[in-house]
């Protein structure tokens, strides 16, 4: 009887040895150790990017939402269900072209769009809070095609971060 169980120690151990490295573990104050979550932390900025996506993206002049970014949306809603303690912020933006105040009234409608969707699906409307920088604080300042695609954004951040570091 001893020698099976000192065998089926001894595989355990040999299994233990194989692994692809050191597993991560933190105690529990109790003597008994836990697996860590690896990865960013649930609820956080770094999941919001990693897990959904922060970005919808809009045509030239254009505020309205395409298949791909409701589907960016149903994704948020669904993670900020999850996470009713986490409030966010939506920032519209615009590329450089046109005048400041255009581009201002541009990326609000443009959050905004993004921002009703996600009421529409069950966020309260007090989590969602709007801003637009218009061409103020540019995704990506270069003057190409490709450059402006990507300023023609709303990017949804947790509150208290701010991706793109405008104010």
């Amino acid at each position: 009887m001893k020698i099976k169980a000192l065998g089926a120690l001894a595989a355990v151990a040999l299994l233990a040895a194989c692994s692809n490295g050191p597993a991560k573990t933190a105690s529990t104050g109790t003597g008994v150790t836990t697996p860590t979550m690896q990865g960013p932390a649930p609820g956080s900025e770094q999941q919001l990017v990693a897990s959904v996506g922060d970005r919808v993206f809009f045509g030239f002049n254009q505020s309205g939402l395409t298949a791909s970014d409701r589907a960016t949306l149903d994704k948020q809603a669904a993670w900020l269900a999850k996470y009713p303690n986490v409030d966010v912020l939506i920032a519209g933006n615009a590329d450089p072209r046109g005048t400041e105040a255009y581009n201002l009234a541009l990326g609000h409608r443009r959050a905004n769009a993004a921002r009703n969707m996600l009421v529409a699906k069950g966020i309260a409307a007090s989590r969602v809070q709007t801003v637009s920088y218009g061409k103020s604080c540019l995704v990506s300042p270069g003057n190409t095609m490709a450059d402006y695609a990507q300023d023609r954004v709303a990017i949804t951040s947790v509150q208290g971060f701010n991706p793109q570091n405008c104010h």
